[in-house]
């Protein structure tokens, strides 16, 4: 896949973040494809909570176009709306955190 962008031309999400469900104790990857490089004001939100890169919550960027965030080591309490924010662009997905019950 080719994309040719023009000088000044605005970005656009590519590839969205996806709903994802996983169990406690598993990580969860949100991945969010812009059209080309150099947006500015990259943020990821747990809730309306603003995410930072530490050991738990993994925060990268490929090639400036491919944002990724991974949440290690999930809690039930982690279950909520994930929201990538690039500029003015917006995606957002839904975490289901699973319990894993004895049989």
């Amino acid at each position: 896949l080719l994309l040719l962008c023009h000088a000044g031309e605005a970005a656009v999400v590519v590839c969205g973040l996806r709903n994802t469900d996983v169990f406690v104790g598993e990580s969860a990857t949100f991945t969010c494809e812009l059209s080309h490089p150099g947006v500015k004001n990259v943020q990821w939100w747990l809730d309306g909570t603003p995410l930072h890169n530490n050991l738990v919550t993994e925060i990268s960027e490929q090639d400036g176009r491919i944002h990724t965030l991974t949440l290690n080591d999930v809690a039930c309490h982690d279950s909520g709306t994930v929201t990538f924010r690039a500029g003015s662009l917006i995606s957002s997905a839904k975490l289901l955190v699973k319990g894993i019950f004895p049989v």
